[in-house]
């Protein structure tokens, strides 16, 4: 059976992805992940983007989608 990623959506927050999983630019390039979970920016204002690194706190980021609304 293979393994589950899973992908959280943190409320005024990032998306958290727990599992194995390869991120790439737009040019195929592959970024080297240290962990088996990232956490990906959703605000825009991530100086790390496309991953999170605070900021939407900072930015007063409002967001919490709920499945099946």
């Amino acid at each position: 059976m293979a393994e589950t990623t899973k992908i959280t959506t943190l409320d005024n927050g990032p998306f958290l992805v727990n599992g194995s999983v390869v991120v790439t630019d737009a040019k195929g390039n592959q970024f080297d992940l240290k962990s088996e979970t990232v956490a990906l920016c959703r605000c825009g204002g991530s100086d790390t983007r496309p991953f999170c690194d605070g900021s939407h706190g900072k930015l007063g980021f409002e967001s919490a989608e709920r499945a099946g609304q």
